[in-house]
């Protein structure tokens, strides 16, 4: 298991007897407001103050978290140069520009997903973190669900992993497509399981209701044979959000959310599972074996500690210890950059079918 995956737990105790970190939240829509509350509930933390265009909106958190307003991040930084992180949680577009003004005056950010609106940007905030030294960690919650915590533990190397994301259409993030709404949680989690390069992206998508894909497919191959199926969808009736990982020793499946996860592991079923190759091998007629009493999964223990509040004890943990966060801005730029290969695929399977629907047109 990588050293970072439990980072906010190792180091909860020690920041507990710290001074509170001052924090701030840069945009109080509908993430913004749950990071507000968050922060204000945290014994690690101090919310000195909420920054938003909307006025309203911006007292309205004020005054349910006790905390200052501002309209801006220029005001923000001149009215409490103490000041050492903030949540950016504002549209995708201004992340870079309240990033940088952030990381320049050296306060940590801990960005909504996706880092940024391209990969160009995403690199950008990447590196201008690096060369200030300032902490920034991405908001992929889903990293934070305690099955996937529960999971990344167990460090399982997969050879092939499935994932469906879907649910009904929300209205919100409608200036992107699925991909970057909703597929990219998974496209995250992918890349932190795989753990090598991505070297080979297929993917098809559907625009229902606007310009943007509503419904999309991707294949994902990585060097050393790992392949990923992800369906994401906002069209759906009902939600789902599901991941199985095949890998040569174990089978795993979670349900992100009903936070319940299973294992099957060859390890737990050696002696069974050798005892019915022989047995294979001899040309014993087995049909009569009921393969599910001989080989049954275990369930993936797991805390109940909500995703969002373990992402931000998180993220104070390593503002205050200077270690690198799980999820860094360089996981979320490989998140991104996945997300702009695949939304290059799709775009490419559409042009190539309209090519294929003109020709035959004229055949």
């Amino acid at each position: 298991m990588p050293k970072t995956v439990f980072m906010a737990k190792r180091y909860h105790a020690r920041v507990k007897n710290s001074p509170p970190i001052p924090v701030a939240v840069i945009g109080v829509g509908r993430m913004g407001r749950h990071h507000a509350r968050v922060y204000s509930e945290l014994d690690e933390a101090r919310l000195a103050a909420v920054v938003d265009d909307d006025a309203a909106r911006a007292q309205a958190s004020a005054s349910e978290y006790g905390c200052e307003t501002c309209t801006s991040v220029d005001e923000l930084l001149e009215r409490f140069p103490d000041l050492r992180a903030a949540s950016i949680a504002t549209p995708t577009v201004h992340h870079r520009s309240a990033a940088e003004a952030l990381l320049e005056r050296g306060v940590a950010c801990l960005i909504e997903k996706p880092l940024a609106p391209s990969s160009v940007d995403a690199r950008a905030i990447a590196d201008l973190a690096r060369a200030r030294g300032v902490t920034v960690q991405v908001g992929h919650t889903e990293r934070f669900n305690p099955v996937v915590r529960a999971t990344a533990e167990l460090g399982v190397r997969p050879l092939f992993i499935e994932t469906q994301r879907v649910g009904p259409m929300s209205f919100r993030s409608i200036d992107v497509g699925v991909v970057f709404d909703l597929m990219i949680h998974d496209l995250d989690i992918v890349l932190m399981l795989a753990r090598a390069p991505l070297v080979d992206v297929s993917a098809v998508g559907v625009s229902v209701l606007g310009t943007h894909e509503d419904v999309a497919n991707a294949r994902l191959v990585f060097e050393g044979g790992c392949v990923a199926n992800l369906t994401a969808s906002r069209l759906a009736r009902k939600p789902e959000r599901k991941l199985r990982a095949f890998a040569d020793d174990a089978y795993v499946s979670i349900d992100y959310a009903a936070k319940a996860g299973v294992l099957l592991s060859a390890a737990d079923h050696a002696e069974a599972l050798a005892s019915l190759r022989t047995r294979l091998a001899a040309g014993e007629d087995l049909s009569s074996l009921d393969y599910g009493s001989i080989v049954k999964p275990r369930e993936i223990p797991i805390d109940e500690e909500e995703p969002l509040r373990a992402e931000l004890a998180h993220f104070l943990a390593a503002v205050e210890s200077g270690e690198r966060p799980a999820v860094d801005a360089e996981a979320g730029h490989a998140a991104v950059e996945a997300a702009e290969r695949v939304v290059a695929s799709l775009r490419q399977h559409e042009i190539e079918g309209r090519a294929v629907e003109a020709r035959g047109s004229w055949g």
